[in-house]
């Protein structure tokens, strides 16, 4: 990996902990969510928020309607469905979510019912059959049309360490993100590459732990950065 000599080093174990203290940790956590014992109702919660973080809006969009999604008690499957479309385009629009009201409606209702029906609406059931990462992100995926590669990243890269089989690989712009500080060097991004890629995060975090945090919130920093250079390109961490 790109971390060996002691100049990337330093560099590295400087940077990480600035990352983290400027861009935050796990979006969960920062939600109230906590993931630590893989309990129902709170795997349930970051679903719902990671369908909503899913869409192309804006964090504080999202996390406004989540908020809503709670002021309305809409924090399992059984009320989203009893709420029916009208309700939920109700607590949408209230969030912000104006531009996807409709089809995060139809999402979600499509969602829950085959949670429901598949898998009793306990998303842990789902986890206990998959036979692998991979197969784990297609079963979340077929929950639904509107869950894609990006809801499925979202939603299983905070059960990391948490569910076994929850290890998805890291989306473009964790990539870019780690790239841009020089975490890890040049490479292609097939299936095969970014498999290596996350070796390589896992050891950098390892050579350079943060207290009190977690991988899961390296790897949230890292795409809060990574946003901010799609944005930005020519930022820097420190300036």
């Amino acid at each position: 990996m790109l971390v060996k000599n002691m100049r990337s080093y330093k560099k590295a174990k400087n940077s990480v902990g600035l990352l983290i203290r400027r861009f935050g940790g796990s979006f969960s956590s920062m939600l109230g969510i906590n993931l630590s014992k893989a309990e129902p109702k709170e795997v349930f919660k970051w679903f719902l928020a990671s369908i909503l973080f899913g869409a192309r809006i804006s964090e504080t969009i999202a996390i406004n309607t989540y908020r809503q999604f709670e002021k309305d008690d809409l924090l399992d499957a059984d009320k989203i469905i009893e709420a029916g479309w009208d309700n939920l385009v109700k607590s949408l629009d209230a969030g912000g979510y104006v531009r996807y009201d409709f089809k995060t409606a139809d999402k979600l209702l499509e969602v829950m019912k085959n949670l429901k029906t598949n898998y009793n609406g306990n998303l842990n059931l789902l986890h206990d059959q998959a036979s692998d990462p991979r197969d784990l992100e297609e079963k979340i995926k077929n929950l639904g049309k509107g869950i894609g590669d990006v809801t499925a990243n979202i939603f299983l890269r905070e059960l990391r360490g948490i569910w076994k089989n929850a290890d998805p690989l890291p989306q473009e712009l964790v990539i870019n993100a780690a790239r841009e500080l020089g975490y890890i060097p040049l490479r292609g991004e097939n299936e095969k590459e970014r498999m290596e890629i996350l070796k390589d995060l896992h050891e950098v975090w390892i050579e350079n732990k943060v207290k009190r945090r977690s991988f899961i919130d390296f790897e949230a920093a890292l795409l809060r950065y990574g946003k901010n250079l799609r944005r930005r390109p020519n930022m820097t961490l420190i300036h």
